[in-house]
């Protein structure tokens, strides 16, 4: 009988009190062990947010293709699991398998766990994707207000993707990453807004060459552009982009103030950059210009660029030369060969390069948003080619002006104030808070001048006995004076709605009202502006003995100032159907005390037969 060797048997043993080899290596154990669910970057992937009761979780993307567990919009460590399963599928999927469609899941669950070999899937669609957004850079840009549009009133926030340095022109080249609603066409601007309001529109990321964003705003709304350069590495680029094919065609839900483009811009910035927090502070609205500032103060902008619209520069070109010079400016842009006239020929050379620019840029800026005409395409291009003639002495024309002060410089969205007012021998207080964003009589820095957006703003009234009640509440008020002269013809607009307080019948009466108006404005001198408007109201009041009672009216002012004070004096008359008549004078002046205080001063009288009253108020106000 031979002896057993000693040597094997305690490698069988030790073989057997080992743990199994797969056990250890098995990602859902290693996930598991260190609770991967629970992190931030997971729930920055998938979208979480936490939900209404303690410890539960909802994610925003509302698509059941973004989940890859059936419960996975509501647990996160479901879908962990689920992904880490799918990433085992056979590599036939192709560009369906989970590899392919969660790129930058797969890359943080790489760096988390050990994955082992996986298989290779042939992901072709990303592959194309990749070839074409090859973004080492990301710049934040914000076109500025479009009071025409209820989607751009705010403003807007999209990323441009660059490949490298954006310099000449190159960003032309370049990619964007816009986040927006799936408008239905037919849909009016008073029906987008009810349903922008309500959740009623899906929203999707769009990716698409930068150019079409540039003449969508610079050409086509004639909207000035801010670019903000990031400092974002080229890895961290790497993982927006990587997150953005993600979220192609997902379904998000579009909300007007809150979880509109620019909430989910930050969204994709904190997946780039793990660790930021960025959407926190927007738990109730994300107005555009304020999450601006928000990505400024988290120190991601490392400079800021402007990008002028069309009409932009056309009123840089028009103040280089005597406006005695204008209508040759519209005479030439309407027929080139005065290109040859003797008037035109005895203007210093610079001059006449100057001119004749401005013809030709007169001659594009008119054909915005208009099918392309053959004619006028010919008279631009004779116009472009004196221009090239001219190219010496264009060279030595003035360097552009000095852009205007950028929005993110402007007071802060929201406003608190505190007033002490008397009116007909009674004395109150006044307590008000603006959601957003400013009035024509505020300091006006960052703001484009004549624009006037506030949306949900209550004022309440408290008298000297301490009883509170609403003294005013705007739930829209909107009003664009934009100056109208030979060259730019648009009309001025106001549409308001919300409770006021008027007299009638001897009494004050909270009142609900609707009204609006069009007309007219023009340049006084530098910036101040002169306007008038044919007006409508309809106004609920139990003062009157019919409550419900349409007029037509008029109001028209001065809007004076700019600098640190500036001023809006009005004067306004409504006639009812029932005969009953109203005359007001609402003279505003503002303090700006520093950028985000100020002093407000009004003057209020009113007229409606036999009642006469004066108010005269101060306010202290406060944005923030």
């Amino acid at each position: 009988m031979r002896p057993l060797k000693l040597a094997p048997l305690l490698i069988i043993l030790l073989f057997l009190l080992m743990p199994p080899a797969r056990a250890a290596d098995d990602p859902w154990a290693q996930a598991q062990s260190r609770e991967l669910w629970q992190r931030n970057e997971w729930h920055k992937l998938v979208h979480y947010k936490p939900g209404r009761w303690a410890g539960s979780w909802r994610s925003q993307a509302d698509d059941p293709r973004f989940f890859l567990a059936a419960d996975g919009a509501t647990n996160p460590r479901a879908e962990l699991q689920a992904t880490l399963e799918a990433f085992t599928a056979p590599a036939s999927q192709g560009d369906q398998h989970a590899q392919c469609r969660f790129v930058a899941r797969l890359a943080w669950l790489r760096r988390e766990l050990t994955l082992g070999e996986l298989p290779q899937p042939d992901c072709a669609e990303y592959r194309e994707f990749r070839s074409l957004v090859q973004a080492t850079q990301a710049v934040l840009v914000f076109p500025s207000y479009y009071l025409n549009s209820p989607s751009s009133m705010f403003g807007h926030t999209l990323l441009r993707l660059d490949s490298g340095a954006a310099d000449g022109g190159a960003e032309y080249l370049s990619f964007s990453a816009n986040f927006g609603a799936l408008v239905d066409p037919g849909d009016n601007s008073l029906f987008y807004a009810f349903r922008g309001l309500t959740g009623g529109y899906r929203g999707q990321f769009e990716v698409d060459q930068y150019y079409k964003k540039i003449r969508e705003y610079n050409h086509g709304e004639n909207r000035d552009i801010w670019e903000y350069p990031l400092n974002l590495s080229a890895e961290e680029t790497g993982r927006l982009v990587e997150h953005l094919w993600e979220l192609r065609k997902i379904n998000f839900a579009y909300y007007f103030f809150d979880e509109n483009c620019s909430y989910r811009i930050l969204e994709l910035l904190e997946v780039a950059r793990p660790g930021l927090d960025l959407t926190s502070g927007f738990p109730l609205t994300a107005i555009p210009i304020d999450t601006v500032r928000a990505v400024q103060d988290a120190g991601l902008v490392r400079d800021k660029h402007f990008r002028p619209a069309q009409g932009t520069v056309l009123k840089q070109r028009l103040d280089d030369m005597p406006p005695e010079l204008y209508p040759l400016v519209i005479q030439v842009s309407a027929d080139p060969e005065r290109l040859d006239s003797p008037e035109l020929r005895a203007l210093d050379p610079v001059l006449r390069a100057r001119l004749i620019e401005a013809a030709y840029k007169y001659l594009r800026y008119k054909q915005t948003g208009e099918e392309r005409d053959a004619e006028i395409a010919q008279r631009s291009f004779r116009l472009l080619q004196a221009m090239q003639a001219h190219a010496p002495e264009l060279a030595q024309t003035q360097s552009p002006a000095d852009p205007p002060a950028s929005p993110d410089m402007s007071h802060g969205s929201r406003r608190l104030s505190a007033g002490a007012w008397r009116e007909e021998r009674q004395d109150y207080l006044t307590l008000g808070l603006r959601m957003s964003l400013h009035s024509l009589p505020e300091n006006r820095a960052g703001f484009p001048a004549g624009a006037q957006i506030n949306i949900g703003n209550l004022e309440l009234r408290v008298e000297d006995d301490g009883e509170v009640d609403i003294n005013r509440l705007d739930l829209v008020d909107i009003l664009s004076l934009s100056p109208r002269d030979r060259f730019f013809k648009p009309l001025s607009w106001a549409v308001n709605t919300g409770i006021e307080r008027q007299w009638a019948g001897g009494r004050e009466h909270r009142v609900a009202q609707v009204n609006g108006g069009v007309g007219a404005t023009r340049t006084l001198w530098a910036d101040n502006r002169v306007y008038g408007l044919v007006t409508g109201r309809l106004e609920h009041n139990y003062g009157f003995e019919d409550p419900l009672q349409p007029a037509i009216g008029a109001r028209g002012g001065l809007l004076l100032g700019g600098g640190t004070l500036t001023a809006v004096w009005e004067a306004g008359v409504d006639q009812f159907a029932n005969g009953q008549a109203r005359t007001r004078v609402d003279l505003q002046q503002n303090l700006r005390l520093s950028r985000n205080q100020a002093l407000h001063l009004q003057l209020l009288w009113r007229d409606q037969r036999p009642d006469d009253t004066l108010a005269v108020g101060l306010r202290y106000q406060y944005y923030y």
